[in-house]
């Protein structure tokens, strides 16, 4: 199931949809099936893995990536 994104004909709002073949996407602000699929862009790393930002890791009791005290797991 891709998503897309789509811009509303009706009210210019503009949202990002999961589609399934069978469904006919519509605006969540106005509920309009007038919409324009809009292209994607994707976000790419470049370079070394040093270059890219360092996630942090996780506590390992509920795989919250914020760390030892950042979820409410260990509360």
């Amino acid at each position: 199931m891709p998503i897309y994104e789509y811009a509303c004909g009706d009210c210019g709002h503009t949202f990002e949809a999961l589609v399934r073949a069978s469904n006919t996407p519509e605006c969540p602000t106005c509920h309009s099936t007038d919409l324009q699929k809009l292209l994607s862009v994707f976000a790419t790393t470049s370079g070394t893995p040093e270059a890219a930002p360092a996630i942090p890791a996780g506590c390992g009791a509920c795989g919250h990536p914020g760390g030892p005290g950042a979820c409410a797991f260990n509360q």
